[in-house]
């Protein structure tokens, strides 16, 4: 993942010729589109393990949700970011309240907000796992309204240039942006696999200890 991202980025932001509207500030596209990809994938990916924890009670679907918020989170601002970066000299401004801009915003509060219920919920436990996974379900809400932002509201963000009917990118371009989108992707998936046995592991180690002070407190009311 990284070595298919890096020669992404490597390919598209030197080797590919300034946009002749846009110039030199064409090529933090390479990074943008991949980081709000992720963004909204990373939410889908808590919606659906939510689904499965509230519906199949699947014992790692919490942790699966779990893994993928702070990464999701963290391209999420990554996507605001270079957003922001791009506006300064096409809009002349950091930040508008754009409707793209504001939904993704909102994006970022709702990670925020699932990661502090989660935690929460895998120190308390009790009915805060079920609060958390019905947050993560109903923010999914929001992913929509992403991608569809620039369609409804009158919006100084471009519109869609990859569309199901075709794409409105040279391929000059195409070509590496859709490699760095995998390999951003692969980065993505592998660091939820290993948040997801970090967080296993700690599950377990939890439990174990569980076990061990009520073995503990059992023996001391025997002696008793």
């Amino acid at each position: 993942g990284c070595a298919v991202a890096g020669a992404a980025l490597a390919w598209g932001l030197t080797s590919v010729a300034p946009d002749r509207l846009m110039g030199e500030t064409v090529r933090i596209m390479f990074i943008h589109v991949p980081a709000a990809w992720l963004g909204m994938a990373g939410w889908m990916t808590i919606a659906v393990a939510s689904l499965a924890e509230l519906v199949w009670r699947h014992p790692l679907a919490g942790i699966a949700a779990r893994a993928a918020a702070v990464p999701g989170a963290v391209f999420t601002a990554i996507c605001l970011a270079t957003g922001s970066i791009w506006g300064r000299p096409t809009w002349g401004t950091w930040w508008v309240w754009d409707g793209r801009l504001t939904s993704m915003l909102v994006l970022l509060f709702l990670y925020f907000g699932y990661i502090a219920l989660s935690d929460a919920a895998a120190r308390q436990g009790g009915g805060r796992a079920r609060v958390a996974a019905i947050f993560g379900l109903v923010g999914a809400i929001n992913v929509p309204i992403i991608n569809r932002s620039v369609a409804w509201w009158n919006s100084l963000h471009q519109p869609p240039s990859i569309t199901a009917g075709g794409s409105a990118i040279d391929i000059s371009y195409l070509v590496p942006l859709l490699a760095a989108t995998v390999g951003f992707s692969l980065i993505f998936g592998g660091v939820v696999l290993a948040r997801m046995r970090a967080l296993l592991a700690e599950t377990q180690a939890e439990a174990r200890l569980r076990r061990k002070a009520m073995a503990a407190t059992g023996a001391q009311e025997a002696l008793q």
